[in-house]
């Protein structure tokens, strides 16, 4: 069954539901072509029939890749200094099984201002294409940035602070693919530089670079993108021993269905045992706003964290754009 125009209204993912209706627009109208035809009553004259020829077929464009967000096919370039979505942007209210007092000691002013277990958690990311077909090749280059903070709104007793911010800044090549594995579709080759750190000085100064490969594939609505990384400077930081806990890379997993999103980020050290897992379930809700529940264990849920191990549960919403 072709897609038609109500079908991509009935599409809930924002990406999806544009391209489908960019595939529409671009599809070219039926042709009409004359047939003669001799009217049996009258031999010396004719009359005009209009036969319609088949379309091309519409079918494909019911199916969407999960990673269009790279826009890695002709339907879904859309140029150079346009806003992407890079990883979730999302605000929920997030309860942890034991926050970390210790980097705070130093500053703290009141004996019993211990740092709450419950606050606010949010992150913003984003991307955009710097330049299209780079060195005449099927290359993209994006920048990405993507801020996370964690708010000890209600913890009076301290002054309700930023407990942790963390920034981190991308320059990312990506090259599209074409291939079957294992009956998964690889999608895209990349090479990522990034910096991350959480702006502070002295004894709470936390950051890393890292250079990074990274593959995306899919198969049957589920997507993945796996990376592998090489930190730099690793001598020149206040944190030398953030790859024991951090890991030498991480897989992203999503699973979208019914306007549903199952998702979840795991890192793993094999020669240290330390690792994390991230996990969450977004819902709709209305419109670009969907409902957003998070579950943590593990290490570096912030980089002030990086070498402490945490539990944490969160729920808000997450938007998508």
């Amino acid at each position: 069954m072709h897609a038609g125009w109500a079908d991509c209204a009935n599409i809930t993912e924002n990406v999806a539901r544009l391209a489908c209706f960019d595939t529409l627009a671009a599809t070219p109208a039926p042709r009409t072509e004359a047939s003669v035809v001799i009217d049996p009553a009258n031999a010396a004259s004719t009359i005009e029939v209009p036969v319609i020829t088949a379309q091309p077929s519409t079918e494909s464009s019911a199916k969407f890749s999960q990673l269009d967000h790279w826009e890695l096919d002709e339907p879904y370039q859309r140029g150079v200094f346009k806003f992407r979505p890079h990883h979730s942007s999302y605000l929920i209210a997030n309860a942890s099984y034991r926050p970390n007092n210790e980097p705070y000691l130093p500053y703290r002013v009141l004996a019993d201002a211990d740092l709450s277990k419950y606050e606010l958690a949010f992150q913003l990311s984003f991307k955009m294409k710097m330049m299209q077909g780079a060195f005449g090749k099927p290359v993209d280059v994006w920048f990405a940035y993507t801020q996370n903070s964690f708010w000890q709104v209600a913890n009076n007793e301290a002054s309700s602070p930023f407990r942790e911010t963390n920034y981190q800044p991308e320059v990312i090549a990506i090259a599209p693919l074409a291939a079957d594995l294992g009956g998964a579709h690889l999608r895209h080759f990349g090479l990522g530089l990034t910096h991350q750190s959480n702006g502070q000085s002295g004894t709470l100064s936390r950051s890393w670079n890292r250079l990074y490969a990274q593959v995306g594939f899919e198969k049957d609505g589920l997507s993945a993108i796996a990376r592998i990384w090489k930190r730099l400077n690793d001598s020149d930081d206040d944190n030398p021993d953030i790859v024991d806990y951090m890991g030498r890379g991480d897989l992203a997993l999503a699973y979208r269905r019914d306007g549903h999103i199952y998702s979840s980020t795991l890192r793993y050290n094999f020669h240290t045992s330390r690792g994390a897992v991230q996990a969450g379930w977004a819902f709709p809700l209305a419109g670009n706003l969907k409902g957003y529940a998070q579950a943590f264990a593990g290490y570096g849920q912030s980089l002030i964290d990086y070498n402490y191990f945490q539990r944490s549960l969160g729920v808000g919403v997450l938007g998508l754009f």
